[in-house]
């Protein structure tokens, strides 16, 4: 049987072909990273939206489901503050804000490698009857 970052890192399929990947997974806490590259840029040159919101919902989805029941998002909302850049770090790190029993709520900061905040997302799950199956978190 895998950890729940094992898990996630092989099944979610859209974050792993965007080369994303869980670097930490405790419970109500997760951290996802990627870097940048020139698949990842919109028209503009910069970091495409998408990028920001399919790595923030990895880490997400990791401290949702980091409690043993499975949990879907149901709404987030981002706020982009700052472009990354080709070559760039992402980190997002996700923190439980609210884990209720069957609404969760979650914030997460994407920085880059300096530390500098790029965006912010925050959103709430829904917490299923259903149990993932994972043995451990990391």
């Amino acid at each position: 049987m895998s950890t729940l970052k094992e898990l996630l890192n092989k099944g979610d399929r859209f974050a792993k072909h965007c080369d994303m990947r869980l670097t930490a997974v405790r419970e109500g806490y997760a951290r996802a990273e990627v870097e940048v590259q020139e698949h990842h840029l919109n028209a503009a040159g910069v970091c495409q939206g998408g990028v920001y919101f399919t790595l923030a919902d990895l880490a997400f989805a990791a401290v949702m489901n980091s409690h043993g029941p499975v949990t879907l998002g149901v709404q987030n909302s981002i706020t982009y503050l700052q472009s990354a850049h080709k070559g760039d770090k992402l980190i997002a790190e996700a923190e439980e804000v609210f884990n209720h029993h069957r609404l969760p709520f979650c914030e997460t900061k994407i920085r880059n490698q300096h530390g500098d905040i790029l965006c912010i997302v925050t959103g709430s799950a829904y917490r299923k009857r259903d149990v993932f199956p994972f043995e451990g978190l990391e």
